[in-house]
């Protein structure tokens, strides 16, 4: 009897999963609200938060994930950093490798000079983006800890809200 149950529950289960999965860029925009345009992002890394900005006063805030080794200013590429300072939000990817990306306009200058002092390449390709597609049904769990390679990963609703406030050319600092 109780394989037989065990054996049901785990075939609603795996259908439910199924099923998120396949709607997953579905839910998002019927769940996310639309707030107001965001004149600038802040990235808080210790407290793990993203803060969307109007006249300098936060009016949403979300729980992020960082790159692997989260601590300090992203130095090179690979080393599984987020980097730190002030760039810009310069372009959107609505078809990325996650739900929705925004781009952040690192490396500066600064960056790049510091690299090449080293002999390494600084990276880029940092992006503020939702889960990866096809694992949007684990959002709750990939919140709690860091698992990008430099980015700055939330959940797949925050990132419709954040995407639909945040327009080219916005201001982001990213604070230790």
């Amino acid at each position: 009897m109780s394989i037989i149950v065990t054996l049901m529950v785990t075939v609603v289960l795996a259908g439910a999963v199924a099923l998120l999965i396949r709607w997953e860029k579905a839910i998002p925009p019927r769940l996310a609200a639309s707030p107001p345009p965001a004149d600038a992002v802040l990235v808080e890394k210790g407290r793990r938060r993203l803060h969307l900005l109007r006249d300098g006063v936060a009016y949403r805030s979300y729980r992020i994930s960082l790159g692997g080794r989260a601590e300090g200013h992203k130095a090179y590429e690979g080393d599984l950093r987020t980097p730190e300072g002030r760039y810009v939000l310069d372009w959107r990817n609505p078809n990325s490798c996650c739900y929705k990306s925004l781009h952040v306009s690192y490396p500066g200058p600064e960056d790049r000079r510091r690299a090449a002092e080293r002999g390494r390449d600084p990276g880029g390709q940092i992006m503020v983006h939702g889960q990866l597609n096809g694992w949007g049904w684990l959002g709750w769990f990939n919140v709690w800890r860091d698992w990008t390679h430099g980015c700055i990963a939330v959940r797949n609703v925050p990132m419709e809200e954040i995407w639909r406030a945040v327009a080219d050319g916005t201001p982001i600092e990213i604070r230790p």
